[in-house]
């Protein structure tokens, strides 16, 4: 092998690196396209100013003080102000010491999808703002930038240069024929797989796995891997320190295949991780997949390929238990839950911008389980989207509400309030890394209004704030919303002072019967350990194992991190209140 040296930034890379390099490149493209790849590969580092400066060496440091927002660039607005340059405002005000990083939704030019069917990969939207404001905003938090892999919009100039047949453009859109056999390709989606386009060669079948506007990218191009690495160290120089592989399953298609988890889709990310790894090592890689926890957990591959993988099981399986009033699915699930590899974690989080998928409930939960779930969430005035299975039926893919209108439904606002804030405690208290979605930190109910404007069941949970609006209703103390917030900010400001929530500090799951999940977790040098308990019924729940409380208890007092203050326990025993949820430290 010829080692590019005509790079002299290349020099720091060793030459196991280089081998490893090689190899995935010859995987994806040929044994004979490997070289002058690899040269090219190296001919990248610097650009933008990335990898140049080696005085970033390390990795980023993980600690019980991250927690990430989940927000739309304009969640928050105000007239004739940037809603960049608003949300920065609304964070900095109210978030510092809460959160310390923001995933900022694709603020990138776009036609659907509210950002995901993206137009320009290198522009702000000028709705938005502009580079400036990302800049100054990645100046108060660290920045989590989407980069959307599988597709791109029908609008885009890849695309306007695939209908032309101009380079580089034709060689980034992936084509179908209606005559292959595709039967056995995985959908989020029950629109149709493939859509026909005129284009100067004639018409076109086009994939389109999410939309007849997503038009799938070819990932057989390697000059497409070589614009996205281009992409990759422009997002870095501006900010960016977590990389969110958006719909990543879905990249590589091969006929005759079910076009999902393909090995050289995980070849790709494996690369991505590699040349993260030579010109920022600082930033961590998240994959964004959907799916049964045994294929989610996939892509941390032997602790090679993404740093973190979202917890996916977590907010059906915490919905589903709050709703029927039993722990004992959560506590069976969590028991058998294999910690990830080293240096790698779980991003817990229980909404997104997205529906609450149900995929990942598959071998956890029965199906007519999965399908009284479904319609429970429609009686709560949620809606349920569907997906296209193999014979050509049709099953709950997400199920689309706020995660607070899911809880509360027709439940009077104190019992909905308590559920929901039982889920949350439960959420930021598992070994892993926390995310909030902005509606989750708002206490948001479901947004039928929007609904009913864009025809589009994800709108339930994407509801805009006017700047004024929001601090009203924030300031409102018989709002739920306000309660909520100060709730979220106070237990997230105290979490990040105990180091038994350290993503690495270990998790020992307790059964203590069918209504109170419980787990242990205990700092990395011993010296922190904090008590789970949270109950998942209308009524009080006992804990009556006087033998187990008093082992963590000696001397019957503990301190209760989320009201704050010290709990008795008389005699060793411990009664939790209807959705109670405790994080117990001894005093």
């Amino acid at each position: 092998m010829k080692s590019p040296n005509s790079n002299p930034s290349v020099k720091y890379v060793s030459s196991a690196k280089l081998k490893i390099i090689r190899k995935r490149l010859a995987n994806l493209y040929g044994l004979e396209e490997a070289d002058s790849l690899l040269e090219r590969f190296f001919h990248m580092i610097g650009r933008y100013g990335v990898g140049a400066d080696r005085s970033i060496s390390s990795s980023k440091e993980i600690s019980q003080k991250d927690a990430v927002l989940i927000t739309y660039a304009d969640m928050v607005s105000t007239q004739d102000t940037h809603p960049l340059s608003t949300l920065r405002e609304f964070c900095t005000a109210r978030l510092k010491g809460a959160f310390s990083a923001i995933h900022i939704l694709p603020f990138y030019p776009w036609t659907s999808d509210d950002g995901f069917s993206v137009v320009d990969y290198r522009e702000v939207d000028e709705r938005y703002g502009n580079w400036e404001d990302v800049s100054k905003l990645s100046e108060e938090f660290e920045l989590m930038f989407d980069l959307v892999l599988n597709h791109c919009s029908s609008k885009s100039p890849w695309f306007r240069e695939y209908v032309s047949g101009v380079e580089p453009g034709k060689n980034y859109i992936k084509e179908g024929d209606v005559d292959d056999d595709l039967s056995a390709v995985v959908r989020p989606r029950a629109s149709p797989l493939l859509t026909p386009y005129q284009t100067r060669a004639g018409e076109r079948q086009v994939w389109t796995t999410f939309s007849a506007d997503q038009v799938d990218l070819d990932w057989t191009s390697s000059d497409l891997l070589f614009e996205f690495l281009d992409i990759i160290m422009f997002y870095v120089s501006l900010g960016c320190r977590i990389l969110r592989l958006d719909a990543v399953a879905f990249l590589w298609k091969e006929i005759g295949t079910n076009c999902l988890h393909l090995p050289k889709t995980h070849e790709v990310i494996k690369l991505i991780r590699n040349f993260i790894e030579v010109v920022a090592p600082e930033v961590l890689i998240l994959t964004e997949t959907n799916v049964p926890h045994p294929e989610n957990i996939s892509y941390f591959g032997k602790g090679d390929e993404a740093h973190a993988v979202y917890q996916f099981s977590l907010p059906p399986l915490l919905l589903h238990g709050l709703l029927r009033g039993t722990a004992r699915n959560v506590t069976h699930w969590a028991e058998n839950l294999e910690p990830p590899p080293k240096g790698c974690h779980f991003l817990n989080f229980t909404a997104s911008h997205d529906g609450i998928g149900v995929r990942p409930l598959e071998g956890i939960l029965p199906t007519e389980e999965i399908l009284s779930l479904a319609e429970e969430v429609r009686d709560n005035g949620g809606h349920v989207s569907m997906r296209k299975m193999e014979d050509g039926s049709e099953f709950p893919y997400e199920l689309n509400a706020t995660y607070y209108g899911a809880l509360s439904g027709k439940a009077d606002q104190e019992i909905g309030e308590k559920r929901f804030l039982c889920s949350q405690a439960i959420a930021l208290a598992m070994k892993g890394i926390p995310a909030v979605y902005f509606h989750s930190l708002c206490g948001t109910d479901n947004f039928q209004e929007g609904v009913e404007q864009t025809g589009q069941n994800r709108t339930i949970n994407r509801r805009k704030w006017g700047h004024a609006e929001l601090d009203a209703l924030l300031g409102d103390e018989k709002c739920n919303s306000g309660n909520i917030f100060e709730w979220y900010t106070r237990v997230l400001r105290r979490r990040s002072s105990c180091p038994a929530f350290h993503p690495d500090a270990s998790q020992t799951i307790l059964d203590l019967g069918d209504k109170v999940f419980a787990f242990e977790r205990q700092s990395i040098d011993g010296t922190q350990v904090i008590l789970c308990l949270f109950n998942f019924s209308s009524s009080e729940s006992e804990i009556n194992d006087r033998k187990t409380i008093l082992s963590y208890f000696k001397n019957e007092k503990a301190k209760d991190l989320i009201k704050g203050g010290d709990l008795i326990l008389e005699k060793g025993y411990l009664t939790l209140r209807p959705y109670q949820a405790l994080w117990l430290c001894v005093s």
